[in-house]
């Protein structure tokens, strides 16, 4: 009777439903990266910066925001400029939480769980995706140590997080017939909304996110691989930003459910593996793409005219912007870490910290 109390008492302090994680690496993943970090010098590289990352934040303070403000606002604004110095947070507790889970040292845990505590007793979401979608390392950070968490403290992170899924879901942006429901606002609200939903175990919300996913890919996705925001902002810069929420969420998914969202071709044989080797063209150099000459978007004209390069109307395509797409990309198909090291100037197996986690256990 005793241990059955014990028990009872342990599933109360850790909450229903947060063993099994899918976001964040999980204890197969953080055993996979250790092997990795002692058999290859370029992995335990990438891991000690982040781990310095981590000993910094240990004598720094929170900086939560009680509105993130980037959508919609030109560069110099003080309140993007507000939410760019807060977001610096987010680095910090994935890089806290990750340290944890390597070194198990409690120091970690203790400040990645008062990071997200801060940020969940300030930030009030308001259900734009462009602006939560920010919160990726967060939720990354709350997945990988809400084992570890007492009741309280997990009560309160994960209702923040409750509240800003059903903020997007429940927001204007996301009704029927306007645009941010099915154009890349919508692939962003997807990957947030299924990352809660994934972290909390919130079935509603996992059920919701795979509908929605594959409604997404096609509507938003074409079958010649273009995508509905390539063709309104004629700029890969929104074909790249559609793509990589909806590779992060199907990352989750597969690792979730098994399943291959990636590959999956909707009805009208659109999928995300054809509009990654639909970008692949602009990346290697076969193609060049001029930015923006035919935009339908008002807000495109007015970054330009704010002196935001990137915008101006003509400007080349930079392909080294379309890594962090073919890194994602190459979780499923690893055969798109050859142009992706290409576009990094490099001949490491591990370029980057996302090819590292390509390689750890499903």
């Amino acid at each position: 009777m005793k241990n059955a109390v014990v028990l009872f008492l342990l599933g109360l302090l850790s909450g229903s439903g947060v063993v099994a994680q899918y976001v964040g690496l999980d204890p197969h993943g953080i055993g996979r990266l250790k092997e990795l970090m002692r058999s290859d010098a370029g992995v335990k590289r990438l891991y000690d910066s982040l781990q310095q990352i981590a000993d910094e934040a240990l004598q720094e303070d929170p900086n939560p925001i009680d509105t993130i403000r980037t959508e919609g606002l030109l560069q110099g604004d003080p309140r993007k400029t507000a939410t760019w110095a807060a977001l610096g947070d987010m680095r910090k507790m994935y890089a806290l939480a990750l340290a944890y889970r390597v070194t198990g040292k409690r120091v970690y845990l203790d400040k990645t769980t008062v990071y997200l505590f801060n940020w969940a007793s300030t930030n009030i979401p308001r259900g734009d995706p462009i602006d939560d979608t920010n919160l990726d390392p967060a939720i990354e950070a709350y997945d990988m140590i809400k084992h570890a968490l007492v009741f309280g403290e997990n009560k309160r992170i994960s209702s923040w997080l409750k509240r800003t899924a059903q903020a997007e879901l429940d927001a204007p942006y996301n009704r029927p017939g306007r645009a941010t429901a099915t154009n890349n606002w919508h692939s962003h609200r997807l990957k947030i909304v299924g990352e809660i939903a994934y972290a909390i175990r919130d079935v509603a919300l996992e059920r919701y996110c795979i509908a929605e996913l594959k409604a997404q890919i096609g509507r938003n996705l074409r079958p010649d691989g273009a995508s509905d925001d390539f063709l309104t902002r004629d700029a890969l810069h929104y074909h790249v930003y559609d793509l990589e929420p909806l590779l992060k969420l199907s990352i989750v998914l597969k690792r979730a459910t098994g399943v291959d969202y990636y590959s999956y071709e909707s009805p009208s044989g659109s999928s995300i593996k054809k509009s990654v080797n639909w970008l692949l063209p602009y990346l290697d150099g076969r193609k060049t793409h001029a930015e923006f000459v035919n935009s339908t978007v008002e807000f495109d004209r007015r970054r330009a005219q704010n002196g935001e390069a990137a915008y101006k109307a003509g400007t080349l395509f930079e392909p080294k912007n379309g890594v962090a797409t073919l890194l994602l990309a190459g979780w499923f198909d690893p055969g798109m870490m050859e142009p992706a090291r290409g576009l990094l100037g490099s001949s490491d197996r591990h370029p980057a910290w996302q090819a590292v986690l390509n390689e750890l256990p499903r």
